[in-house]
């Protein structure tokens, strides 16, 4: 019986987590950690999922903790590219805000912009008369930063983006 019980218990391995990666802010030159976990979804379930981050680790996510669930922005699909932000715990991680950064790529169209996020940071327009296209982008602490605006991202669907700041609500249309 004791043989099980230890062969049992030696195989709960835990999987190392490295610290997110330091950046300094541009005005102040102070570093300023981004606290958003990147990575590609190994596997998903309901409540959970399974995270390999750009440095190689393994993290296991929990979508419900104890105060509420996850915000999880366009699903959890293995193969994914994923930016977790959450709460990484000795028992297990708790994951917060969760972005699906293959959902959000694509073009996306309102009645002032259109638009397309891809690879590598760069954002396009298809307006030219439009004023301030956007001509980047990045995830940062859970937020969305197009350009110089910062977003909360509030929906993103298959065919819809919701984003929002101080100055409002921020429709888009997925155009194919």
């Amino acid at each position: 019986m004791t043989m099980l019980f230890m062969a049992c218990n030696g195989c709960d391995k835990k999987e190392k987590v490295m610290p997110p990666p330091e950046i300094k802010n541009e005005k102040t030159g102070e570093e300023v950690g981004d606290s958003t976990v990147y990575g590609e979804c190994l596997d998903a379930a309901m409540n959970s999922f399974t995270l390999l981050t750009s440095s190689g680790d393994t993290v296991d996510f929990q979508c419900i903790g104890d105060d509420e669930d996850a915000d999880v922005q366009g699903g959890k699909f293995i193969g994914d590219r994923m930016a977790v932000v959450g709460i990484m715990g000795d028992e297990y991680n708790t994951a917060q805000k969760v972005i699906n950064i293959t959902s959000l790529m694509g073009r996306w169209t309102s009645l002032d912009k259109n638009f397309e996020i891809k690879d590598g940071g760069v954002v396009e327009s298809s307006v030219a008369a439009e004023t301030n296209p956007y001509t980047s982008w990045k995830i940062f602490n859970g937020k969305l930063i197009l350009s110089r605006d910062t977003f909360d991202i509030v929906s993103l669907g298959p065919d819809s983006l919701y984003l929002e700041n101080d100055r409002g609500i921020f429709a888009y249309k997925r155009q194919i």
